[in-house]
């Protein structure tokens, strides 16, 4: 499992999307994109570094011939078992025989902007971003804009107007525990409880890691808060910590195998892999805390593959690669849309876990207000 990802956050209007998902062109001639082995975008791919759509490359062939002179694609922080990205990198590398390169798989989505600033200019710069919200709206500046064929299958809100960054994925925060050594948990507050000591984790630090910080948000509602308020989410994990019942351990698929954190605070088709290491692995959603989120994708504007990043969103927004997401327990995106054109996998769809209560999700103004409340209250709250 990745060790920390991402910053989200979305509006009611994404909520009632997310909510309904889990209760049931002309072309233009181009020069296809010669290769960038050597680092940098050729005259040929600096064709495709503009393109804003396929149809501005000549059509898909013409965008996948330019991806395969090209012959490789840049991802970074895409663990194997992070919404079944291990399948989804299979799958389009059988399908369209280029290289991926897969730098950091735990890193954090401040790590993957870190990445482009830091390696710009280079082979090695990612090309593509799975990325939490908070991050990716303060760092548009680094994107370029591109709207994949199916486009209008992603609702509105769910999309900067020109492509500049789009969900992909989401879920809902939930509480993963191990039910051989720990009783029931029936609410948020049960992990205060003396048979918690020295159990309860995280994914991620906070002040960095989407999951973290939406595991405090969660939190916060269960213990009054609001979406807009998380204090009351740090002074429950400041409450833990004092009871000796948090950990201040990163929570990975090895630490619950071997039982350092028995509890863990994730999104709920994180939490539910685990259960293939440890069969009595549950997973509880708190219905007074019912929290939502999605991640999204951005191209580079300064991709070293930008034929391939493009091919690649193109790939993951097809009913193929949205259904992988499914497979991993995720919420795609084009869920409903997937659904009404009866191409969605009713298998995956029908395994995902049941929802009860009032979905909550963080506005972009509220993935930014906590972000600024935990820089300056997370330390001193688990110190």
């Amino acid at each position: 499992m990745r060790a920390s990802k991402r910053y989200a956050g979305i509006g009611l209007v994404v909520g009632a999307i997310l909510c309904a998902a889990a209760c049931a062109p002309p072309s233009k001639s181009a020069t296809p994109a010669a290769s960038s082995g050597s680092g940098g975008a050729s005259a040929g791919a600096a064709s495709a570094g503009t393109a804003t759509s396929a149809a501005d490359l000549g059509g898909m062939d013409a965008l996948v011939a330019a991806a395969k002179k090209e012959g490789a694609l840049n991802v970074i922080a895409l663990p194997p078992d992070w919404a079944n990205y291990g399948a989804i990198i299979s799958g389009f590398k059988a399908k369209y025989g280029l290289t991926v390169n897969s730098a950091n798989p735990t890193g954090s989505s401040q790590d993957e902007v870190n990445a482009i600033k830091q390696q710009a200019g280079t082979s090695r710069a990612p090309d593509v971003l799975d990325i939490g919200m908070a991050v990716a709206l303060a760092n548009t500046s680094l994107f370029a804009p591109y709207k994949v064929a199916t486009w209008n299958d992603i609702p509105d809100a769910q999309k900067e107007s020109t492509g500049l960054w789009f969900q992909d994925y989401g879920g809902y925060m939930s509480i993963g525990y191990d039910s051989a050594k720990l009783p029931a948990i029936t609410s948020v507050k049960d992990l205060l409880k003396p048979e918690f000591k020295g159990k309860v984790a995280l994914n991620g630090d906070p002040t960095k890691a989407n999951a973290a910080l939406n595991g405090v948000v969660m939190a916060s509602l269960a213990n009054g808060g609001s979406t807009g308020d998380i204090s009351k989410g740090v002074d429950f994990f400041a409450q833990l910590k004092k009871a000796g019942n948090f950990v201040p351990v990163q929570a990975t698929t090895a630490t619950v195998k071997n039982g350092t954190t028995p509890v863990v605070l994730d999104w709920d088709y994180l939490s539910a892999g685990h259960g293939k290491d440890v069969p009595t692995w549950k997973v509880f959603l708190p219905n007074d805390a019912v929290l939502g989120g999605y991640y999204a994708q951005a191209i580079n504007k300064s991709a070293p593959h930008p034929a391939a990043a493009r091919l690649w969103e193109e790939y993951l927004y097809s009913p193929e690669g949205q259904n992988l997401w499914l497979k991993g327990g995720a919420r795609p995106v084009q869920m409903e849309a997937l659904t009404k054109a009866g191409t969605i996998d009713k298998t995956a769809a029908a395994a995902l876990p049941p929802v009860s209560g009032t979905p909550q999700f963080l506005s972009p103004d509220d993935a930014k207000a906590a972000q600024t409340y935990l820089a300056t209250r997370w330390a001193k709250a688990i110190a």
